[in-house]
């Protein structure tokens, strides 16, 4: 027996195969060339940027004034609360030393009123004043000289020359409530006046010769330097007052007829009072002419008008004063 070799032969084509199976036949798409050209990459045009940096102007535009409006809101806020809070501070007081005023007939009283002579007669143009007896405490020379009675008094500082000018004031004078000794000064009464003579009408019958003279004239002074005093509203720059009488009508004489007198402010239920105020961040915008502008602005607010003006009145004319004088 002979021995047969076999032989197989594969086709060069097709490589070697290891699982005994023969490869498919790529197609022809597989067998072209490809081509190596990378495609061109799309861009913006000039119309487009222009478009694009025009929105985005509009939008930085629009958020710089809702800042700006946010800040100026914000500025005017902070302002407003610091008007306030001056304003509540001084009403406050206010408040207190009128509860606590000594009403008896006979004291004196230093108070506007725009009756006809011989009565009082005590007009006050542009600032008021005012000045009382309170049962709160006030400043004492001594510790030993304690008493709940104080002279009280309010103003506006008129005086160019004091470092309290256009700042509002407050007297709290200690006094003793009897007339023990001399110095410190007690309380005073009528026929001995206040801080101006009384008139005719207030004089007893007969009338004291030679007249009294009063025993607190700086109290009526707007520009005398006052002992025993504090500022007590340092950007108030107007202060005007009113009565509230006890029929409900509003008035700058404080009795009701057939009364002719102060007499304890019997008719009087309370005091209506308007003041101004600047915050300190608009005053240091003024410059250094500050105190001359703040002086020709309290100025051109009116004062209280008995004839007919109703509460609220006042305050709202003087807000239309600064709405129209914003320079």
């Amino acid at each position: 027996m002979r021995d047969q070799n076999l032989a197989v032969v594969v086709p060069k084509a097709f490589g070697a195969v290891r699982s005994g199976f023969l490869p498919a036949t790529p197609k022809n798409d597989a067998l072209r060339t490809t081509n190596t050209t990378a495609k061109q990459t799309g861009g913006f045009t000039l119309a487009e940027l222009a478009v694009s940096i025009g929105v985005l102007a509009l939008l930085v535009f629009l958020a710089t004034q809702l800042f700006k409006s946010a800040a100026t809101i914000t500025t005017l806020g902070h302002k407003q609360m610091d008007a306030d809070s001056q304003a509540r501070q001084l009403l406050d007081r206010m408040a207190v030393d009128f509860a606590q005023m000594v009403k008896r007939s006979d004291v004196d009283y230093y108070v506007k009123s725009s009756a006809a002579s011989p009565l009082r007669n005590v007009p006050q143009t542009g600032n008021d004043q005012i000045a009382f007896y309170s049962s709160v405490p006030g400043y004492y020379p001594t510790s030993t000289y304690q008493s709940p009675v104080s002279l009280v008094a309010y103003r506006v500082n008129s005086l160019s020359s004091s470092s309290s000018y256009d700042k509002m004031e407050r007297m709290g004078k200690g006094l003793l409530w009897n007339a023990a000794t001399p110095t410190p000064a007690p309380v005073v009464y009528i026929p001995i006046p206040l801080a101006s003579p009384l008139p005719a009408g207030d004089l007893p019958s007969p009338a004291p010769n030679p007249l009294p003279l009063p025993a607190w004239p700086e109290a009526s002074s707007a520009t005398t330097n006052w002992s025993d005093s504090e500022v007590i509203g340092p950007h108030v720059f107007r202060f005007e007052y009113y009565y509230l009488m006890k029929d409900g009508s509003f008035s700058d004489i404080p009795w009701i007829s057939p009364h002719t007198s102060v007499s304890g402010m019997q008719d009087v239920s309370a005091l209506v009072v308007d003041i101004a105020v600047i915050d300190p961040k608009s005053k240091v915008l003024l410059g250094p002419t500050a105190d001359a502008q703040i002086a020709t602005l309290a100025a051109s607010l009116a004062d209280y008008n008995s004839g007919g003006m109703v509460a609220g009145q006042l305050r709202a004319s003087w807000q239309n004063t600064l709405d129209t004088n914003m320079t």
